[in-house]
């Protein structure tokens, strides 16, 4: 678990990329800067690790582009203490991000393998993220409300569970449809349950599979 002054180096100068691309909340930039990716990573990738791509971590999965954990964390609008439901745990890296920015994160991942390696990955880098298995569509009701969730795979639809689970005036983050890309949308849930929707452009993300949870 070696995290070098090179490795920091080439962090920074991802946090520059990003900052230059767009993303402007500094919390998101920091959080990023604090979080060793290249741990994250399989060995074979390590030398990329600070690239602003995904990359593949196993069971179909990928580490999203950064740039990308940086959007999604920004539109969530993240603060210090709120719950945050994650659907797609995959490597761990976004739940890291918003623990770093002070949530309390609740992660719910379908690929058993996966599940296993990144909840004892987690816990052995120092993360407190909360981490369950099982299908991502019905959320967490023991754990509900939320303040956040994030959605970190494609979704041809939004589970009912899901948004009966936000927080009046809560957020949530989605890359909402079917084929290869997907539109990134922002629901705010209002006072009277009616639900805002923001669209901000087109992102490509691994398909959120319907009622399953894979060994």
């Amino acid at each position: 678990m070696v995290d070098t002054y090179k490795h920091k180096g080439m962090r920074q100068k991802l946090v520059n990329s990003i900052r230059e691309k767009g993303i402007k909340d500094e919390r998101v930039l920091s959080a990023i800067n604090n979080i060793p990716r290249h741990l994250f990573l399989d060995s074979s990738f390590l030398e990329f690790a600070y690239d602003d791509k995904p990359f593949p971590i196993g069971s179909g999965q990928t580490i999203s582009q950064p740039y990308t954990v940086a959007f999604q964390s920004e539109l969530l609008e993240i603060e210090k203490g709120l719950k945050v439901l994650e659907i797609g745990t995959g490597s761990g890296y976004q739940a890291c991000v918003l623990e770093e920015m002070g949530a309390k994160v609740f992660s719910v991942e379908r690929q058993k393998k996966l599940f296993i390696k990144t909840k004892a990955f987690l816990k052995k880098i120092g993360y407190q993220s909360k981490i369950f298995y099982g299908d991502g569509n019905k959320g967490l009701p023991t754990f509900a409300p939320f303040d956040r969730i994030l959605i970190t795979a494609a979704a041809p639809q939004i589970a009912d569970d899901l948004l009966d689970q936000l927080k009046v005036g809560g957020i949530m983050v989605v890359p909402f449809g079917d084929g290869n890309v997907q539109s990134m949308i922002k629901i705010t849930k209002g006072k009277n349950g009616e639900l805002k929707k923001e669209d901000f452009g087109h992102f490509s993300f691994v398909p959120l599979l319907k009622n399953k949870a894979n060994d």
